[in-house]
């Protein structure tokens, strides 16, 4: 598991569980507060999964959290429901999305 923000990032394409992202065609948008932290999105589209520095014009859900309780989440030191449900994760758009993430992409 990465021990950055960044790191995680970098890794996030051998993560991606494919079987889980045939025919999605969606843009994850993340917004990472803190030192460390930065804005990164996720294209997913024609089983390919492509890693950007910065913001998507057009995401389908935007996710903010601090780095530090981001690596917690992504290590599965925090619980990603829980987080959200105690405003330590903040996410706009398409929930159905928010509730796919841990499947879609391996984290703990």
């Amino acid at each position: 598991m990465a021990d950055s923000v960044a790191g995680f990032f970098a890794e996030v394409p051998s993560k991606v569980n494919k079987d889980k992202i045939v025919g999605m065609e969606k843009v994850f948008q993340f917004n990472i507060t803190g030192d460390g932290g930065g804005e990164w999105n996720v294209k997913i589209a024609n089983d390919t999964v492509e890693v950007g520095e910065g913001k998507s014009e057009s995401p389908n859900i935007t996710l903010t959290a601090t780095s530090q309780d981001w690596l917690d989440i992504v290590s599965g030191k925090l619980n990603g429901q829980t987080a959200f449900l105690t405003g330590k994760l903040k996410i706009q758009g398409d929930m159905t999305l928010a509730m796919k993430l841990a499947t879609v992409f391996s984290f703990g």
